[in-house]
């Protein structure tokens, strides 16, 4: 089988392509990343040089690459990792997570319909909800919830997921969806909640927490994330949404408290700036169709995967040093800057 992985040198895509590189050493994975500010070679480096991995740069939005990617190895199933995904940088360019979740969604169901895929799976957000209250404890989202994006980022996975159900019902392309809730492990980019806690705390660096810190996030450790997708990819319904949930629920101060713990670090560290605007309360998802269909449930629970992800960070140094000495740099002083003077 040849898989195609759209943003596979971005967090979650180089993970998966790692977990199914071990998994099916017989298949060839076919990566295309246009290595943006949160796509990194390095992620890869240890399966660059393998014979059943093969590594592209470009822009899913480049119609005329695409389809020669296509032409070239006649993939079986493409997994598009592929997006824009923060919401600060949507709110402050919104254009560029239009085109690229949007449009580059679309040349990517051209290639799948024309080339004839046998699975499009398109790897979507818990966001394109909406949030929930933060006192209605026993409500979540199900896979029949509407839709209701609060952000720029989450309009448009929206959109996307939209695209891709009316491809299936129009011209018959064999797809699915995941919505997941918030990852996190090895390799995440560090203006994402944990690494940048982590940095900031290993660096004695305040540690900007929006709002009242109240904020409700479902995690799930990257890892069970792949597993998910893995599932879905070979035993899903075509046509079908799935959500993938850690059932994990923490407001966001308490994750911040807890790296601290885990760093020996003071909460001094802790400093309270302006929120976001449009921040969501809650996320939660109910998993309970994945866990009936396959049997599936997130195995890596936080406390465990968070020491381990703290360890990778300290063991890491160099990878998440090159990029918080870089172009990020600028772009963290923009967005937390001004908030962290007020």
């Amino acid at each position: 089988m040849t898989i195609l992985v759209t943003g596979g040198a971005g967090f979650i895509g180089s993970n998966f392509i790692h977990y199914m590189m071990e998994k099916y050493p017989d298949y060839k994975i076919v990566c295309i990343d246009k290595l943006t500010y949160a796509g990194n070679l390095r992620n890869l480096e240890t399966v660059l040089d393998k014979k059943n991995f093969r590594f592209i740069k470009g822009d899913i939005c480049d119609r005329e690459l695409v389809y020669r990617i296509f032409e070239e190895e006649k993939p079986d199933v493409v997994i598009n990792f592929a997006a824009e995904s923060h919401v600060d940088r949507s709110i402050e360019s919104p254009d560029i997570f239009l085109k690229t979740n949007i449009l580059g969604t679309q040349v990517l169901l051209d290639a799948s319909r024309k080339y004839n895929v046998k699975r499009f799976h398109q790897v979507s957000t818990d966001e394109v909800y909406g949030d929930l209250p933060l006192d209605r404890s026993d409500l979540k989202f199900t896979e029949s919830s509407p839709l209701r994006p609060s952000s720029p980022y989450s309009a448009s996975k929206a959109s996307a997921d939209l695209l891709v159900l009316a491809y299936h019902r129009t011209y018959g392309v064999p797809v699915t969806i995941s919505r997941c809730s918030n990852n996190y492990g090895p390799y995440q980019f560090p203006e994402k909640l944990i690494p940048l806690m982590i940095i900031n705390a290993l660096n004695d660096r305040p540690l900007p927490v929006y709002g009242d810190g109240r904020n409700v996030r479902d995690w799930i450790h990257v890892k069970d994330h792949c597993e998910a997708i893995d599932i879905i990819i070979h035993r899903g319904k075509e046509g079908e949404i799935y959500n993938i949930g850690g059932e994990n629920e923490r407001a966001n101060i308490d994750v911040v408290r807890m790296i601290l713990r885990e760093l020996g670090k003071p909460e001094s560290l802790i400093r309270f700036v302006k929120d976001r605007p449009g921040h969501d309360r809650r996320y939660a998802l109910d998993i309970s169709r994945m866990k009936k269909e396959f049997g599936w449930s997130p195995k890596i629970s936080f406390e465990e995967g968070l020491k381990s992800t703290i360890k990778w960070y300290l063991e890491n140094r160099s990878w998440w040093e090159e990029i918080i000495n870089g172009e990020y740099m600028n772009y963290y002083e923009r967005m937390y800057g001004e908030r962290l003077k007020e």
